[in-house]
């Protein structure tokens, strides 16, 4: 068995002596208090340390991201983090923020707690705002070298391609998913169109409701993992919920917050709903991709049912007929 595959074998199977251990290695005196997060992608724990604050730990799924791509991306916080945007940066030990351990690729974090934002609440858009719009002060300094960008043919055409040749998709719905995601992309192409040559810079790339926690008066804003570049509108329109009517209102919250730090291209509106729709389709090709790991068919079973299928194709559907709608309109540009 090559070394990738003990590396893959050994990440499904970690236990919590392993995870002790590693942390051992690094200095840390494990109290035994330890509790799985919500993770699927990176299996990431919060452990109790002797006489201290516990700390999370995120083990690294092994052939996802390069070392460059990882330190690039603790990079990328520690830069945040030191203009005191208040990004989670990975902990620094002995100059190191990535750990290798036998098989396994780590990194240590200190453990933050909170509460998902309101997207009701006005106050909270408008701060969240402020603060994408200070991450994108940063990230529009240099570009990313390892990782790689948020576009059509990455998140788009290759997960169509890879969902159409892996045999998730059930026979009968096939030539269905062809079809209906085949006009998606068009949509998709259609609406980065009419946007015309917009900015591409880092982002956080990942950021929904999920990853920003809030204690008190405090944000925390966690997991870069998903650090991509791409245009600025990818880290602000999954606060956005509702219908139309609901949406415009956050909308204008969002970038009240935002214009105070930097200028938003409103051309970027007309990306919305078409990196909504390459989401969709990379979320589905990202389960397939992972589904020989158990841990994956105990927590999506119903990816491998007629169902999931038939619900996939009715959302890209209601994607379809939203790519042709106008953009939203922002009240306040």
């Amino acid at each position: 068995m090559n070394d990738d595959r003990l590396s893959a074998l050994a990440f499904r199977q970690l236990q919590p002596d392993d995870i002790f251990g590693v942390l051992e290695h690094l200095g840390f005196r494990c109290n035994g208090r330890f509790l799985a997060l919500n993770s699927y992608e990176n299996r990431v724990y919060r452990i109790g340390i002797e006489d201290a604050a516990d700390i999370v730990v995120k083990f690294y799924r092994p052939g996802r991201w390069s070392d460059d791509a990882i330190l690039e991306e603790h990079a990328f916080a520690a830069e945040l983090a030191a203009q005191e945007i208040p990004v989670v940066a990975p902990l620094t030990i002995g100059g190191e923020t990535l750990f290798r351990q036998g098989p396994f690729r780590l990194a240590a974090f200190a453990n933050r707690g909170g509460r998902a934002p309101e997207l009701d609440d006005e106050d909270q858009l408008q701060q969240l705002g402020r603060f994408v719009a200070r991450i994108h002060g940063v990230g529009e300094t240099r570009d990313f070298a390892h990782r790689p960008g948020i576009d059509i043919e990455s998140y788009g055409t290759e997960s169509r391609d890879y969902l159409l040749d892996a045999g998730h998709i059930p026979d009968e719905m096939v030539d269905v998913y062809e079809g209906v995601s085949d006009e998606v992309l068009d949509g998709v192409e259609h609406a980065f169109d009419r946007a015309g040559h917009v900015g591409v810079i880092r982002l956080h790339g990942d950021f929904h409701p999920g990853n920003v926690l809030i204690a008190g008066e405090a944000f925390h804003i966690v997991d870069l993992d998903d650090a991509r570049s791409g245009p600025a509108v990818q880290d602000l329109w999954m606060f956005l919920s509702g219908d139309r009517d609901e949406q415009t209102p956050q909308l204008a919250a969002l970038l009240a917050g935002y214009q105070e730090f930097r200028r938003f291209d409103a051309r970027e509106l007309n990306l919305i709903e078409a990196l909504r729709s390459l989401r969709i389709l990379h979320y589905a090709a990202w389960l397939g991709r992972r589904w020989d790991d158990p841990a994956f068919q105990k927590a999506f079973p119903w990816f491998a049912s007629r169902r999931y299928w038939d619900e996939h194709v009715l959302a890209l559907r209601e994607q379809l007929a939203l790519l042709q709608e106008p953009p939203l309109v922002w009240q306040d540009y």
